[in-house]
């Protein structure tokens, strides 16, 4: 029979804290090893990759992707230099973008897309961070208005039927003619006649 001093010290040895393993450098290596994968998420071609080699299909592996999670927290999210694997993370939670994502089309449409993105983020940033011109204000009427025109009279209606004379129309031969004289002096289809005149001289 076990005295009482022996079922304490068992009871002390169960509730005793399990050892935690602890990284030798702090956890420096797992941390560089890890951000260098997430950050290799950014890739549509990489995605494919591990579509293709059914890494999408253990169930370890996306235990391990739901994990990594912690990097879209501020404290980590400032050591990501590529911040599309953050997007990539959150949609690889989905079942169906990982399955998708085994198709060559649907990695090409991906990397298109992330290149467009690429392309015109700027012009599409910038248009919400310039500031806007303020509309012009309209300008309030004197108080020293004009009174309102006059209704028109019949001396007034009779003037304004009369046929206007339109401006001439100019002819569409003048803009294919220059102004001035005929042919400069520099112009190339002068050259052909002045190398006859010279072959000419010289015969």
């Amino acid at each position: 029979m076990a005295s009482g001093q022996e079922i304490d010290d068992s009871l002390n040895n169960n509730t005793s804290p399990k050892k935690v393993y602890k990284d030798p450098d702090d956890g420096r290596q797992r941390f560089l090893l890890e951000l260098e994968f997430v950050q290799c998420l950014a890739n549509p071609t990489y995605i494919h990759y591990l579509a293709q080699n059914r890494y999408f299909e253990d169930e370890a592996f996306i235990g391990y992707l739901k994990y990594l999670q912690y990097w879209q927290r501020p404290e980590y999210i400032k050591y990501i230099m590529y911040p599309h694997c953050l997007y990539f993370l959150e949609l690889l939670q989905n079942a169906s973008f990982r399955n998708a994502m085994a198709h060559p089309a649907n990695k090409e449409l991906t990397h298109r897309q992330q290149f467009y993105f690429w392309k015109n983020y700027r012009n599409n940033r910038l248009k919400h961070i310039l500031p806007r011109p303020l509309p012009e204000p309209t300008a309030a009427p004197p108080s020293n208005a004009l009174p309102p025109p006059l209704p028109p009279t019949a001396t007034t209606m009779a003037a304004s039927s009369a046929p206007v004379s339109a401006p001439p129309v100019p002819s569409p031969m003048q803009y294919g003619v220059p102004s001035g004289p005929p042919l400069p002096k520099n112009d190339p289809r002068n050259a052909i006649d002045r190398r006859k005149r010279k072959k000419d001289g010289m015969m």
